[in-house]
């Protein structure tokens, strides 16, 4: 049996290190992975420099990671959806499946959400992590574990869609290009908008987004005026947009996507923002902007598998830095200048486990 189990625990903020754990026992509806690929999401970020991220707060060492990919090296008896040497990708949170929540199909909404890298819930930076069965899922052999590991980002862009009710024909306005906002508006296209205009204070990303298919872009720098940015919006657009993704979480943002979201409209707020926020609510209302709120996502893992898969979804190129586990820190601090756009780290060498390279 392995014994290797090297592990990137946060101790506290800006104190990440490598270390040995125990490989984990598992339940009897529980696999044991041999982890491959976890990406480093904003979230990991915030914890490994402040230690929370919103309301949640570390309070003891965390095991970072949600991201993830990996290779099935145990079973336990009661599991009948996956086999040793499966490749599957990880979605991260686990339910408890019995309240109202789960009942209802809104398990990510469970108060008892076990989620990977969230207090104080270990996550999946590990040789060896156990996970429930039922929440992994298979690759095919034509997938690869980067694509495997991003299915979860595209999973936030995905439930963003839904949430927004974005269909065939939509005009849409997405305000910031990082990760989730580039998900977002690929997500957006494979639903059948005619129309994506991103946003962003990088023209770098912006130069990006028009590769991955963005129709407009727009560069908004410290000296723009919030109504002239509204007005060249609608301009670029030609009217108003049907739907309005703040993938930012800043106010500024916010305040936009409510100002320039044509009434009867809806702007989704993606982002994870300041607690309070001074926003024009009084004109969305009167003018019935609907305004959505956004956790996570809920049964998207199969939609965004199979928009990977059929290729309908390219999220390959995203990944535009590579890192073995023990070069975790170095991948960090790269995440945290804001360098690329998603930083990859290869618990594995990479493509170890892709059949067809």
């Amino acid at each position: 049996m392995a014994k290797d189990n090297l592990t990137a625990l946060l101790y506290k903020p800006k104190d990440l290190q490598l270390v040995q754990t125990p490989i984990p026992e598992i339940d009897d509806d529980e696999v044991l992975l041999k982890m491959d690929c976890v990406g480093i999401c904003g979230s990991d970020v915030h914890y490994w420099q402040t230690g929370a991220c919103g309301s949640f707060v570390m309070k003891e060492p965390m095991i970072m990671g949600h991201e993830a990919s990996g290779v099935v090296a145990k079973i336990g008896p009661k599991v009948k959806n996956l086999k040793v040497g499966d490749r599957v990708a990880i979605e991260p949170g686990v339910p408890c499946r019995y309240c109202e929540f789960c009942k209802s199909g809104r398990y990510h909404l469970c108060p008892d959400m076990r989620f990977c890298a969230t207090p104080p819930i270990h996550g999946n930076l590990v040789r060896y992590y156990k996970h429930a069965a039922d929440f992994c899922f298979k690759l095919p052999d034509h997938v690869s574990m980067e694509e495997g590991a991003l299915l979860e980002p595209l999973a936030v862009g995905i439930h963003a869609c839904n949430r927004g009710g974005v269909t065939a024909g939509h005009v849409v306005l997405v305000l910031g290009a990082g990760p989730i906002g580039l998900l977002t508006m690929l997500t957006a296209k494979a639903f059948g908008a005619s129309k994506v205009l991103i946003t962003d204070i990088l023209q770098s990303r912006l130069d990006f987004a028009r590769e991955l298919g963005a129709d407009h872009t727009l560069l908004v720098t410290r000296e723009s005026n919030e109504a002239d940015l509204v007005m060249k919006i609608h301009e670029l657009l030609g009217g108003h947009p049907d739907v309005s993704f703040d993938a930012s979480g800043a106010q500024a943002t916010v305040r936009l996507s409510l100002l320039a979201t044509k009434s009867g409209g809806v702007t989704v707020l993606v982002g994870m923002g300041a607690p309070e926020q001074t926003v024009p609510l009084g004109g969305a209302v009167s003018r019935e902007v609907d305004i959505r709120g956004l956790f996570r996502y809920v049964n998207d893992y199969p939609t965004a598998l199979a928009l990977v898969a059929s290729g309908k979804i390219n999220v390959k190129p995203l990944v535009t830095h590579h890192f073995g586990i023990e070069e975790s820190l170095e991948a960090y601090e790269v995440a945290r200048q804001g360098a690329g756009i998603k930083v990859m780290i290869h618990v594995q060498p990479r493509d170890t486990n892709n059949p067809q390279k």
